[in-house]
């Protein structure tokens, strides 16, 4: 199937290293504008009365940001793969194993946190909307108009950039589409980009929000997943690692004598 094409590779951890950057920035580049004049034209749509919404301002959403949760796994696989690079296989195999066991849990601990802040949010979101006429009035005033237009154009350069990630992988090196796991995770990726976009033009302006973190909670729960198959994966490679190391003493003593 031919030798590893490094530098196909290291484009590829720069592309995906890209995209968990615009989804980790998202927060900072959408949301923060005024929504007022939008906010009354949505709300005349659905024939919701509102005061004064002067000084109301665009949230930024959590969905694109959680989308990095994932990306994370990403990253770190791609990063393994450029790690062969430059260190032996030999001593790859001992540091792998231990690294990806940190790195699961500290996965899981940051997509657990995720996941109840979202599940707050959301739970506190869906109260505020149902609860007319002065609840709804809340829920308007905080997330009433969602920055879809921003958010759409980030999501397209995150999802241009991990599909550049996935064709410079299979360029790096093709075997690397018989990892099954690794196709999984691009295909994940990739499904949960498309379906933060589908979400956010699911829906009238002023119940984005709503889906938007119903959206972060998902990535969220995928994220969980994730850090277990690393947590779980990474058990045997450290097994490996500590019998080889074990046996190192008695080759070496067996063969000075």
């Amino acid at each position: 199937m031919g030798e590893l094409r490094k530098p196909f590779l290291l484009l590829a951890m720069l592309a995906i290293a890209l995209a968990i950057g615009v989804e980790l920035g998202a927060g900072l580049l959408t949301g923060g504008a005024d929504a007022a004049g939008a906010l009354r034209d949505s709300a005349d749509a659905l024939d919701v009365e509102l005061g004064d919404v002067s000084g109301v301002s665009e949230p930024s959403g959590r969905g694109t940001g959680y989308l990095a949760l994932i990306d994370a796994v990403a990253v770190w696989s791609t990063g393994l793969f450029c790690l062969s690079l430059v260190l032996p296989e030999r001593i790859q195999g001992r540091v792998q194993g231990l690294a990806t066991l940190i790195f699961s849990i500290l996965l899981l601990i940051a997509s657990v946190v995720a996941l109840i802040v979202a599940f707050v949010e959301l739970s506190i979101m869906v109260s505020l909307f149902l609860a007319a006429p002065f609840g709804t009035l809340a829920y308007l005033a905080v997330w009433g108009f969602f920055p879809v237009g921003d958010a759409a154009l980030l999501l397209g350069l995150a999802l241009l950039l991990k599909l550049a990630w996935a064709a410079l992988l299979v360029l790096a090196q093709p075997r690397f589409l018989q990892n099954k796991g690794l196709v999984l995770l691009i295909l994940t990726s990739l499904l949960c980009t498309v379906l933060l976009q589908f979400l956010h033009g699911l829906v009238p302006v002023i119940l984005v929000s709503i889906l938007d973190d119903l959206g972060a909670l998902l990535f969220a729960v995928v994220a969980v997943v994730w850090g277990l198959v690393l947590l779980i994966g990474s058990i045997p490679a450290i097994v490996k690692a500590v019998r080889v190391t074990a046996a190192l003493p008695a080759r070496t003593g067996g063969s000075d004598r």
